[in-house]
């Protein structure tokens, strides 16, 4: 394949996602804010991978330049935390050109809707844009260029702006990713955000042994009153996607498909015995990116849908003002709220028709 790739963002996922295309053959540059704790020899970053995937493999360009990156590649992975979205389309605006590819790796909800907005202004090319509902890879950094891949997901949706973008970045993005899969739209892929519905209860329901240090298995040590509750608020989750038309999967079900070799017959089984999951370890602090990325990005924007579409989300209400205030964080003036995003004004079917 006669294709560059850029990753943006060095973390667990970037990495992993770098060193995958790596070994394929693929040109790859690697780009982060800063790339001091990447120990290089000959100026050349080496990343091994472990677990599901074994490979090492050398990257072409490691690099904090951001022109530098964006001008490498044909296809741009953006590899970041969600909040961070906005930020990176404005700092990659000014160099990008005419047939780029950007994925949102994932997009959470509504992530091209925010990082669109800040493209805005570059009207004179003609860049494609899409999210993945989910991060390819469950992975964990050992040490830095050494990642342990606990997980390979087999199926992931995967969306742009209008239907033949979507269909045409699936068919690139195939050739590299099997497991993308075209989603109907945009708010398939926001809000079939698993994550949003999983780890902010964990954490605050965990919150006191999270402070105390007390450490944890995130899913391994999970309890049927707390698997029940995750799917009392999937609930709210799936009769917002009803309310738009969308038949989304249950967290059930999505474990199974999401990770065939999950058995069990509850939720709470599901997520004890998915080997993806079974040595995750709970949060260090209680300043974590499950609470402090997937509520603005992830709750923030499915209670304000549910909202406009006139579907009560107490549960998610709830956590989103709970959150906001053991943290002194206020997530819905710094979230995703449809304010931000600039589509407050919309009906559900102006909403709708926008991203179809």
């Amino acid at each position: 394949m006669d294709i560059k790739i850029t990753v943006i963002g060095a973390g667990n996922g970037g990495q992993a996602i770098s060193a995958y295309c790596a070994s394929i053959g693929l040109p790859v540059c690697l780009y982060n804010r800063s790339i001091d704790r990447f120990h290089l020899k000959n100026q050349q970053l080496s990343i091994e991978l472990r677990g599901a995937i074994k490979t090492k493999t050398e990257i072409s360009l490691l690099t904090d330049n951001i022109q530098e990156a964006v001008e490498f590649g044909d296809i741009i992975m953006v590899v970041t935390t969600a909040t961070a979205h906005r930020d990176i389309a404005r700092q990659i605006s000014p160099y990008l050109k005419d047939g780029q590819i950007i994925i949102l790796n994932p997009g959470r909800t509504c992530g091209v809707l925010d990082f669109s907005s800040a493209l805005s202004q570059r009207q004179d090319i003609k860049v494609y844009l899409a999210e993945a509902q989910t991060l390819v890879y469950a992975c964990r950094e050992i040490v830095p260029g050494v990642i342990n891949v606990i997980g390979v997901k087999n199926k992931v949706l995967l969306a742009g702006r209008t239907r033949k973008e979507t269909e045409y970045v699936v068919s690139i993005m195939r050739k590299i990713f099997r497991c993308f899969i075209p989603a109907s739209n945009l708010l398939e892929t926001g809000l079939e955000n698993i994550g949003a519905i999983f780890h902010p209860p964990i954490v605050l329901f965990n919150a006191a042994s999270i402070e105390r240090n007390n450490q944890f298995y995130f899913y391994r040590d999970m309890t049927s009153e707390i698997s029940d509750f995750i799917i009392s608020l999937d609930k709210e989750r799936l009769q917002t996607g009803a309310a738009y038309g969308i038949n989304l999967m249950p967290v059930y079900d999505w474990l199974k498909y999401a990770y065939p070799d999950t058995s069990g017959n509850t939720l709470c089984e599901r997520m004890r015995n998915n080997p993806a999951y079974y040595d995750i370890k709970g949060p260090g602090s209680i300043f974590t990116r499950q609470l402090t990325e997937d509520i603005p990005t992830g709750l923030v924007p499915i209670s304000e849908l549910a909202f406009k579409a006139g579907v009560q989300t107490p549960l998610m209400n709830a956590i989103i003002t709970i959150s906001s205030s053991l943290l002194g964080i206020d997530f819905r003036k710094e979230g995703r709220s449809l304010s931000n995003l600039g589509i407050q004004n919309l009906s559900k079917k102006d909403i709708i028709n926008a991203i179809s």
